[in-house]
């Protein structure tokens, strides 16, 4: 016999009551999700490829290159990607319900968060129609790119990226990310 055991749904308010302890905790559609801090490695890797999204995006004029703390938020969910492309909000005093959605979001995975990551979050990026989701796989050294209307392509020696509004691609290698 099936027994069905009823998920505590939870909302932005409770989220913002979390203590500040070091986790990052997220909800999509009302599921909380808590993650560890982040490692040195982690971190490495994503301020990698910042330096390499970053000169691209300010010469084409595609917003900025946010990194954590910077949240992508609805009415019931709230992530923190580790880096996320988005143009600032017109409005001053904007919240992060009101900002623009990303053009890319990138998540580098680890033990922790890799089935959230590709799954969870995947889908989450997809429903919102965010143009591109980058998993970034430190233990193969290769980033997944995901869009919707095509196979995810994986990227083991050279990545491009060439986002709606930029007049040339973005080509680099995949190596010195994890160097």
């Amino acid at each position: 016999m099936a027994v069905s055991v009823a998920t505590k749904r939870w909302t932005l308010e409770e989220l913002d009551s979390l203590p500040d302890d070091g986790n990052t905790y997220e909800l999509i559609h009302g599921e909380l999700f808590v993650t560890p801090a982040p490692t040195f490695n982690h971190e490495t890797i994503a301020a990698r490829l910042s330096a390499i999204l970053t000169p691209y995006v300010q010469r084409h004029g595609l917003g900025l290159v946010y990194r954590p703390q910077a949240v992508i938020q609805l009415t019931d969910s709230q992530v923190e990607p580790d880096l996320q492309v988005r143009q600032p909000s017109s409005k001053p005093n904007s919240s992060w319900l009101e900002a623009p959605r990303p053009i890319l979001v990138v998540e580098v995975l680890s033990p922790s968060t890799q089935r959230r990551d590709r799954t969870f979050k995947r889908k989450f990026y997809l429903e919102l129609g965010i143009g591109e989701y980058w998993i970034v796989d430190p233990e193969s050294q290769t980033i997944i790119s995901v869009a919707p209307g095509r196979a995810d392509v994986r990227h083991a020696d050279q990545m491009t990226w060439q986002p709606a509004g930029a007049t040339e691609t973005l080509t680099f290698p995949v190596a010195p990310a994890f160097a």
